[in-house]
């Protein structure tokens, strides 16, 4: 077969990508992700009883908007690195605010406080629990989210295997809010921090086999 004839039977086979369509896939996994999240969260854990009048606080969506922020962030992140070659940009900072505003807001509430309650108030009642129970919560968005970044073609495959991660933890941390009892900053700050990163680790570690093209 001569180059010319090739070069005619390959551009004949190209198949068109409609516009949007990575964008609807996404935004179904990530529905579908934190549908079943929520379902999981609603039989193990339970909807917080008092969720009708802390709605109305201003710290309740305080919280609600650290993971949501990162979840942004996260988004932005793995849609770049889907492209071949290409390196997140900006979008580290997008992730990175949100952590660095909840650790700010910690230290202001920890230099107000008296000494003997600071540890107390990092601890609250659900250190113990609190990332695993997050970590739990993963699972759905988990597989769903890396079946819309396996859609794309990315080529540093740790690097979007972890932000992936960190995309399913911090969608599955917006519907454990609905349970979490914590209310403090300084608690967020390092559970909820331990909670995300802990899936975008095991991200990073099946990164390589689960986004292989």
């Amino acid at each position: 077969m001569k180059t010319d004839d090739l070069i005619g039977l390959l551009s004949n086979q190209v198949t068109r990508i409609e516009r949007g369509a990575v964008a609807r896939r996404f935004t179904k996994a990530l529905l579908l992700g934190a549908l079943g999240s929520l379902i999981l969260m609603s039989v193990v854990f339970g909807v917080r009883h008092d969720l009708g009048s802390v709605a109305r606080t201003t710290i309740f969506w305080a919280k609600m908007a650290y993971p949501l922020a990162i979840a942004v962030g996260a988004m932005l992140a793995v849609m770049r690195l889907g492209r071949p070659g290409a390196r997140a940009g900006y979008s580290w900072a997008i992730i990175a605010l949100p952590f660095v505003a909840v650790w700010i807001a910690s230290m202001m509430v920890l230099d107000s406080a008296a000494p003997g309650t600071r540890l107390p108030i990092v601890l609250g009642h659900t250190w113990r629990t609190c990332p695993f129970n997050i970590v739990l919560l993963s699972v759905p968005t988990f597989p769903a989210v890396f079946w819309a970044v396996k859609s794309l073609a990315p080529t540093q495959l740790r690097l979007a295997g972890a932000v992936a991660g960190l995309l399913a933890s911090s969608t599955a941390t917006i519907v454990y809010c609905l349970h979490c009892p914590e209310m403090s900053p300084a608690f967020w700050s390092v559970w909820y921090a331990i909670g995300m990163l802990l899936p975008a680790g095991i991200g990073a570690w099946l990164g390589p086999k689960l986004l292989r093209w």
